[in-house]
């Protein structure tokens, strides 16, 4: 992974800085979405490392410890190579042992100073936030970035928050000036409106595993090419 030359948290803040087009599309690995779909995790993670995805969060809030860590552990057997940023989703103790870049915390996980003392300041910490009571927690807090959402509708959450909409992200964008990160019911027809909005990275999860008929790539393919430029 050579462009992470300084501390995790200080490249991932620089490369948002700069603009860089990699860290666009953050897919968010999530076991549940994959099962429901009945898609091999690992597949996936395959599929998206091919189609240039680059910033990547594995989450899955149902599996034992030892599921989380074997997981994770095979996903970054599969990205390693590949100059990917991998997040872990809340499992702070399970940080240290899988090697990743970073870890990703809600409003109901470990609060963020306990997530930050656990995994040291190089990490990356990305922390979830629904209004802007949150959104000022976050932005005064030792975070790597913020994400904002849902942004629509979704249906891979069963109980998500209300909606925040565009308008959500621009708030966002106007309280903080950390790297933003939009996520919740984002498709690629409606990527740029987010982006324009001033989300740095988008987060997708079920848009991008492929509907009936489509290869496990396409979806990842169509997103990256719609907010790179490239494929």
């Amino acid at each position: 992974m050579s462009r992470l030359a300084s501390s995790p948290h200080e490249d991932f803040q620089r490369r948002i800085a700069t603009g860089d087009a990699t860290l666009r599309l953050y897919g968010i690995l999530d076991a549940e979405s994959c099962a429901r779909r009945g898609l091999p995790l690992l597949s996936v993670a395959e599929a998206w490392r091919d189609a240039g995805i680059r910033l990547v969060q594995y989450r899955d809030k149902q599996g034992s410890d030892d599921v989380v860590l074997r997981n994770a552990l095979s996903v970054r057997a599969i990205f390693g190579d590949a100059d990917t940023v991998l997040i872990l989703n809340d499992r702070v103790h399970l940080f240290a042992a899988s090697g990743f870049h970073g870890i990703h915390v809600g409003q109901t996980d470990t609060s963020i100073q306990f997530t930050r003392d656990a995994i040291g300041h190089d990490a990356i910490l990305g922390v979830s936030t629904h209004n802007p009571a949150q959104l000022s927690g976050a932005d005064a807090a030792d975070v790597t970035y913020v994400a904002i959402g849902p942004v629509y509708g979704t249906q891979t959450k069963l109980d998500a928050d209300p909606v925040v909409g565009l308008e959500g992200v621009r708030v966002a964008r106007s309280v903080t000036g950390k790297p933003l990160v939009a996520i919740g019911g984002i498709t690629a027809s409606t990527a740029i409106q987010v982006r324009e909005a001033g989300a740095d990275a988008i987060a997708v999860i079920s848009a991008l595993l492929p509907a009936a008929g489509q290869l496990l790539q396409e979806p990842a393919k169509t997103f990256a090419r719609v907010l790179t430029g490239r494929l």
